[in-house]
């Protein structure tokens, strides 16, 4: 029997838990839903992307910033779920309404490329040319420092603040901390790019990332999984300096960082980190009277 447990992005479902003897016992399990979600604007298809459900307007937001289809949240009237309440699909549809007096317009970004069909995992969706994508990631500022302890206990408390992954274990989490380490935004997600998207999303609904991706505030994108190309245009589009990621970065991840300014970090866990690109925003003396961080070469 399968069901759902409704707005909370989890799904019961029935399996059989076997040990190495073969003794085998059914039971009920909690695993992570998994669903399309058409993003449209102003009624005509984007694209669609395999995402759990949950702050769908803010992966919307997320994305379209990310893209620099929209500068803000203000270039958005409503987002507005198609279909009725009850119906196969509901909530699956979300469209994107412009603005009164401004036309969000992804032509004009997306090269003619109405429709990007997307999975959980897919990087620089609708987009022809990589050098088109970079042209927009304008280097960082070579200003403000982080403390690499606060690196550390941001990439620590990840999995501790998020409530479907304690549930399923089947989750990316994003999270995004100002200089302090005070927790500005999170989200979950199948998808690394789509829980990026979600918690960027949610700060530019709340205002805290405002047009252009103008906020003193943003200094760190923590991230479950490895840090792949995306992830580091996306912070870079939203002005976040540093970038920490659990797992490895790909290689062109670190080129990006190293073009734009993006401080590029890997394999955060426990007291250490790689340090990738950008490592004059790690601040040492910061973190004195602490054990500091073992920068090493191999993971």
């Amino acid at each position: 029997m399968a069901s759902s447990l409704e707005g909370e992005g989890v799904a019961r479902r029935d399996v059989v838990r076997m040990n190495a003897a073969g003794q085998a016992v059914g039971r009920a399990d909690l695993v992570v839903v998994e669903e399309p979600l058409e993003i449209r604007i102003d009624g005509e298809t984007l694209a669609v992307t395999m995402r759990t459900p949950g702050q769908d307007v803010d992966l919307a937001l997320g994305y379209l910033f990310a893209e620099g289809i929209i500068s803000g949240a203000d270039d958005v009237g409503a987002a507005v779920r198609c279909g009725r309440l009850g119906e196969e699909g509901f909530g699956n549809v979300l469209d994107v309404r412009s603005a009164g007096g401004h036309r969000i317009d992804p032509e004009r970004v997306l090269e003619g490329a109405r429709f990007a069909a997307t999975t959980s995992s897919c990087g620089v969706c609708g987009r022809r040319s990589i050098e088109g994508l970079l042209a927009r990631c304008s280097p960082l500022p070579k200003e403000g420092t982080l403390s690499p302890p606060i690196i550390v206990r941001a990439m620590a408390r990840l999995p501790a603040v998020q409530p479907i992954f304690a549930r399923t274990g089947g989750l990316h989490g994003a999270a995004v901390y100002d200089a302090q380490g005070e927790l500005l935004a999170l989200a979950e997600d199948v998808g690394r790019h789509n829980a990026v998207d979600k918690a960027i999303g949610s700060l530019l609904r709340s205002r805290v990332l405002r047009v252009a991706g103008s906020s003193a505030r943003l200094a760190l994108l923590v991230v479950s999984g490895r840090a792949s190309f995306e992830i580091v245009q996306k912070a870079a589009a939203a002005r976040i300096p540093c970038v920490a990621s659990v797992s490895a970065p790909s290689s062109l991840a670190i080129d990006l960082a190293d073009r734009v300014g993006v401080t590029l970090l890997g394999f955060v866990r426990d007291d250490h980190f790689n340090v990738y690109a950008n490592a004059f925003r790690l601040d040492a003396r910061a973190s004195s009277a602490e054990a500091p961080p073992k920068l090493s070469v191999d993971p």
